[in-house]
């Protein structure tokens, strides 16, 4: 075991935990109508609250079992069955490697949360997120990163897939799942009201900002110069995405505005992700650049073309930002084109057939949408008993 080592990821843990409760939540919350903001807490906190239970239950061993059919990882370590404070990931205790991907367990089904705001039932949301997580996410983490079929050594040969901290595990599956949920749920009966608080959305992406250093930066396992040129180039990208995002804002609307340029600071997030640990500052600023425009177009497509009320853009900001990084992994001659195209392909085929399997189930268990009434007054108080602001907004 190395100390140092230890240390650092165990504040990354904290760090991407931070990203969810409250940076997530806030980012979302200051989105929407002030009479759906507890709501959307709501969502953020209890999709928090399962899942680190049934990561702990059976997720954790789906994904990092020893099982080596290259499919999933078995259920030998479920409940952490095995797993001591002496056990060993690298130079690492398992239970801080067991710790840190639980986080990432919790963001990845709390990130489709914004496609489905306002309009969703709660108990779906509990019923679909705890399943997809099982179903979905745990199994493609041992596929990329669990030694699976897609890693070193597998269906691409000696060099696999490259995907540093989730372009493919955490940001298409959760851009894919949450297009799907938002075509299934069908558009809100009013989309065009402007966020509640701008403030709040700020402080969320902020948060996201300096919790995406433990995201990035941790995803090194140790505390070394490979982590710290992961958080430079994490930083270098959302920057540069922020600047470009309001810039092109500028040229085509005439004013910059603030959720703009936080919207572009996580669009420069998602996108360098994946390439994290594997690109330098010139070939990051070369990312975020792009992804500030890359995935602001890819808004327009989806709300205004495409007519999909994926209500915060979780597609065209997460979905196509981390596609995007993880092609540029093959771009810079970090990783096989055969390897990043192919496996972007094959999670994208498995997530959309688990994403419409689990939609079609479980709303035949509970309602997927909220009935007319409950949606025009709100959901906080009539879904969850409670206001955020007295006032109608």
């Amino acid at each position: 075991m190395n100390g140092a080592d230890t240390a650092w990821i165990m504040t990354a843990t904290a760090l991407v935990l931070l990203m969810t409760l409250p940076g997530l939540a806030l980012f979302y919350g200051g989105l929407v109508r002030a009479r759906n903001v507890l709501s959307v807490f709501m969502h953020c906190y209890a999709i928090a609250c399962l899942m680190s239970v049934l990561w702990f239950l059976v997720g954790y061993s789906i994904a990092f079992g020893e099982e080596t059919n290259g499919f999933w990882g078995g259920l030998g370590k479920i409940g952490l069955n095995g797993v001591t404070t002496d056990s060993l990931t690298g130079t690492l205790p398992e239970v801080a490697f067991f710790a840190f991907q639980m986080t990432f367990a919790i963001i990845t089904p709390a990130l489709i949360v914004g496609a489905y705001v306002e309009r969703i039932g709660f108990g779906f949301v509990m019923l679909f997120s705890g399943l997809w997580m099982l179903l979905c996410y745990a199994p493609v983490v041992h596929w990329v990163w669990g030694g699976g079929f897609l890693a070193d050594g597998g269906i691409f040969g000696e060099v696999g897939v490259r995907d540093f901290a989730g372009g493919i595990v955490v940001h298409e599956t959760a851009g894919l799942a949450a297009i799907i949920l938002a075509i299934f749920l069908g558009a809100r009966k009013n989309q065009h009201t402007p966020p509640h608080s701008p403030g709040l959305v700020m402080i969320g992406a902020a948060m996201l900002w300096v919790g995406w250093f433990g995201f990035n930066g941790g995803s090194q396992l140790a505390a070394d110069g490979g982590a710290a040129m992961a958080i430079t180039v994490t930083h270098i990208s959302a920057a540069a995405a922020s600047l470009t995002w309001i810039l092109w804002e500028r040229i085509k609307f005439g004013k910059s505005s603030l959720v703009g340029l936080v919207t572009g600071t996580i669009a420069g997030l998602a996108s360098i992700t994946p390439a994290s640990g594997f690109v330098g500052p010139w070939e990051a600023l070369l990312i975020g650049s792009v992804a500030g425009i890359l995935c602001q177009e890819a808004v327009v497509l989806i709300r205004n073309k495409a007519k999909i009320d994926d209500t915060l853009d979780v597609m065209a900001v997460h979905g196509v930002g981390g596609i995007f990084g993880t092609i540029m992994i093959a771009a810079f001659s970090q990783g096989s084109w055969a390897a990043q195209l192919g496996s972007l392909a094959i999670v994208g085929v498995y997530t959309t057939i688990v994403t419409v399997g689990l939609i079609l189930v479980c709303r035949m268990i509970t309602p997927l949408r909220v009935d007319a009434e409950t949606e025009v007054n709100g959901l906080d108080l009539a879904v969850h008993g409670e206001r955020a602001y007295d006032i109608t907004s």
